[in-house]
């Protein structure tokens, strides 16, 4: 008896287990802010009929030249690790598609790292870049607003991998810089810039 009722105990805890939901997970704070706040101010900006013309953030391309330790791949894998600490995803290693003979260039040589985010990884490094990596910049005055591409994507150029709170100064090797490209759904540049500034990207006034 004593048997069964501890079998009946633990079915009962089984059951009440399963009908608790689990946590809803938060969305990034500017994924969230996007779809709260800058979708009904573009719809009204641009006077968009329908919410599935709002244009949004596809992915984000994250690229690194690093020819210049091509031989050293201590300092390499370095480079590397530090593009995955500043974005939360592991790089993916480009490589020369053909050899050149005046660069020491050999085919299939690792010549660079890239990344592409998208989702929630990506909603967290643009998030970050605009509110702390940019103020960080030395000097800074604002990104340019004509490195748009002409079809709705904007590029910029990062100088120092030091504004990323997530490296540690005394542990680099090197102040090694790198390039974004921002991709959206945008039809033209100006509706580009009209998205990004709307989540907060700090272009430089006219």
């Amino acid at each position: 008896m004593a048997s069964k009722d501890v079998n009946q105990v633990a079915k009962e805890t089984a059951t009440d287990s399963k009908s608790v939901a689990p946590a809803k997970k938060e969305k990034p704070r500017l994924q969230a802010f996007y779809e709260k706040t800058v979708v009904p101010a573009l719809e009204k900006e641009l006077g968009y009929k329908n919410i599935n013309q709002v244009p949004r953030i596809e992915k984000i391309v994250v690229n690194a030249g690093l020819g210049d330790v091509k031989d050293n791949a201590k300092s390499f894998n370095m480079a590397v690790d530090e593009l995955g600490l500043i974005t939360g995803q592991k790089p993916l290693v480009t490589t020369a598609k053909k050899a050149v003979a005046n660069f020491k260039l050999r085919e299939g040589m690792k010549i660079g790292a890239k990344i592409t985010l998208r989702g929630e990884k990506m909603w967290e490094f643009l998030d970050r870049l605009i509110s702390v990596a940019l103020p960080r910049v030395r000097d800074f005055r604002g990104i340019s607003p004509k490195s748009f591409d002409g079809k709705g994507n904007y590029s910029m150029g990062i100088k120092e991998q030091l504004v990323f709170p997530e490296i540690d100064y005394d542990k680099i090797e090197k102040v090694r810089g790198f390039d974004v490209c921002i991709v959206t759904t945008a039809n033209t540049d100006s509706e580009a810039k009209a998205l990004l500034d709307q989540l907060g990207m700090p272009f430089k006034k006219a």
